[in-house]
């Protein structure tokens, strides 16, 4: 029977879930408030609601983080968006090329590293091929879930459940790839239902990064260096033809001007490529390896590569060299930067940089030291001084040494050196030792938002234990299925789901294998085909945000809302509900 505290918490747990799908509010003020609530009515003690803050998974999704960040600032994310997911000729084909290797990995490796290894890649990617983020990430978080499904060590569920299974009859052991006649078909429709549905569930959320975008056309000039990759690729080929807000105008080739470029232009050392586009897509321009910046003069700066980012300056009716060529203004001198981009009221300035005049009101994008916003805050020459965010250079040469950290981070957790915390951590702080990070950019990499949702989730779904209400839930539903083993298995499925999507998968699988274990031996069939069935409905966790930490981890990059997982979530469990319930007795007879 429920007690007062199951009915307390229940009522709040459904207001939180009310809350999620129907209003706007943050995730994590909504979950914070539930938590709150239970603190206050005596429901949860103080050290229970806490409990989330110590979790091992929400520490290793934060540290995580900082390792995805590395990855980001020495190039190793852009090398994995161009050379491993390639460029797509439409969405569908996108969410199938992203979700097969996603899912191949994530079954021999924990799927949290992949997707904290891919949420940045994918960003990356799907901004080059003009595909929204929403489209992407959600498929991005289903494949590594449902490729844990396929091998015993995909999942730490799977293990624990097999753990359970073999301390009440050893001889039921499950070996490594058993699970796979279950989890390869369920992932292999599971990819192709997301395709599918994708095309009406999935939210399309780039009109409104297109609303904010910036109208500034800047003019900036590229050099190909030498050794570059792209040296001997055709426009088309190296990416350079379709990039999200900005398009090359003309090359400069030994003094000649070639102004109509086609895409079949092949690229060769010391081309100067002259480009327009917003400011945001200057920065993304920049980053590309194997070009830079075509003004000799911004290598002098001074100062570590570290230190380098760009600012924007609005230059003041009183600038003291109004109306003289860029090149004659010994710019980089009396202020320490160099001019790379240049914005006019919107206009396509025609030529180099560096025979632009300024005047005032030009907008100059400015690569520079990170103390020019401190010391030119207030001066005079500029009617506007800001730093652009995320501006610093990637770091190419330390690409070799990121990645070789992040392969060795999950080589030691595959082969069962360290925990998977304990390898974050030391992957985490090799990368701040070995400089692929700093120690100021590592903390600002934590996204606080997510952390939060995640212990907020955990103290909701141990007050569901606590009061009872969880193992009161499953056993009704079980007990309504009867006598018949079939629907004994789909309830078994349909509780361990429901559970999963509200507290954290390998609770459930833990609440319900009891009653699942006492299931079969009163309608005196194998258990074996019970915890298969576990297995798989406690990864099944697509319907709500809070099931899964990868749900948690593309929450944000993909501007989603609860609802959305909601939409496209609920019909893929009930999909992989059917397969396993179908053929796991098939496999493992009653």
């Amino acid at each position: 029977m429920f007690t007062l505290d199951a009915w307390i918490t229940l009522a709040v747990i459904t207001a939180c879930f009310g809350a999620l799908i129907f209003t706007r509010r943050p995730a994590d003020m909504v979950l914070c408030g539930g938590v709150t609530i239970l603190l206050l009515l005596g429901v949860l003690t103080p050290a229970e609601a806490l409990v989330g803050m110590s979790n091992e998974g929400m520490v290793t999704v934060g540290v995580l983080f900082i390792v995805a960040q590395a990855l980001s600032e020495t190039g190793v994310v852009s090398w994995i968006s161009n050379n491993i997911l390639g460029r797509p000729k439409s969405v569908s084909a996108a969410q199938w090329r992203l979700m097969a290797p996603v899912a191949a990995f994530s079954s021999v490796l924990n799927n949290t590293p992949v997707v904290a290894m891919m949420v940045p890649a994918v960003r990356d990617w799907g901004k080059r091929n003009r595909i929204s983020a929403s489209k992407l990430m959600i498929p991005l978080s289903y494949a590594a879930i449902i490729g844990g499904t396929c091998t015993l060590v995909g999942t730490s569920t799977n293990l624990v459940v097999n753990g359970m299974l073999i301390n009440q009859l050893p001889e039921s052991a499950l070996g490594m790839f058993d699970l796979a006649w279950v989890g390869l078909p369920s992932a292999l429709i599971v990819m192709l239902a997301t395709v599918i549905l994708g095309r009406w569930l999935l939210p399309d959320r780039s009109g409104q990064v297109e609303r904010f975008e910036d109208t500034r056309q800047y003019i900036v000039e590229m050099l190909v260096e030498k050794g570059s990759p792209i040296v001997g690729q055709s426009i088309e080929g190296a990416g350079l033809r379709q990039l999200p807000g900005m398009f090359l105008i003309e090359i400069v080739r030994d003094n000649r001007i070639l102004s109509v470029v086609a895409p079949e232009e092949v690229l060769l050392v010391e081309d100067r490529l002259i480009f327009a586009g917003d400011v945001r897509s200057v920065v993304d321009l920049k980053n590309i390896h194997g070009l830079k910046l075509a003004e000799d003069q911004d290598f002098k700066i001074g100062g570590n590569n570290e230190s380098r980012c760009l600012v924007e300056v609005v230059v003041g009716p009183t600038f003291p060299q109004l109306g003289r060529p860029i090149k004659e203004m010994r710019f980089r001198n009396k202020y320490g930067a160099a001019i790379i981009a240049i914005s006019r009221n919107g206009e396509q300035l025609k030529g180099r940089i560096g025979d632009v005049e300024l005047e005032p009101g030009d907008t100059l994008l400015l690569e520079t030291h990170d103390e020019f916003v401190r010391n030119q805050r207030y001066s005079k020459d500029f009617l506007l001084v800001s730093e652009i965010e995320n501006s610093r250079p990637v770091r190419h040469e330390l690409r070799i040494r990121a990645a070789l950290i992040m392969l060795g981070m999950v080589a030691v957790v595959a082969i069962g050196w360290l925990s998977m915390i304990k390898a974050a951590f030391v992957a985490a702080g090799l990368m701040v030792v070995t400089r692929c990070i700093r120690a100021s950019d590592a903390r600002r990499s934590v996204d606080w938002q997510v952390l939060l949702v995640i212990a907020a989730s955990i103290a909701l779904g141990g007050a569901l234990e606590k009061s009872g209400a969880a193992s009161v839930i499953a056993n009704l539903l079980v007990g309504a299925a009867g006598s018949s083993p079939m629907l004994t298995l789909a309830a078994v499925f349909l509780v361990t789901a429901l559970f999963s999507a509200v507290i954290s998968n390998l609770a459930a699988a833990v609440i319900v294998f009891p009653i699942a274990l006492a299931a079969s031996a009163q309608l005196d069939v194998s258990v074996v085909p019970f915890a298969v069935t576990l297995m798989m409905a406690a990864s099944a966790s697509f319907a709500t945000p809070i099931g899964y930490q990868t749900n948690l981890m593309v929450y944000g990059p993909g501007d989603y809302r609860f609802s959305d997982f909601l939409k496209i979530g609920t019909p893929l469990t009930l999909i992989v509900g059917v397969v396993t319930v179908v053929i796991a007795p098939m496999v493992w007879p009653f």
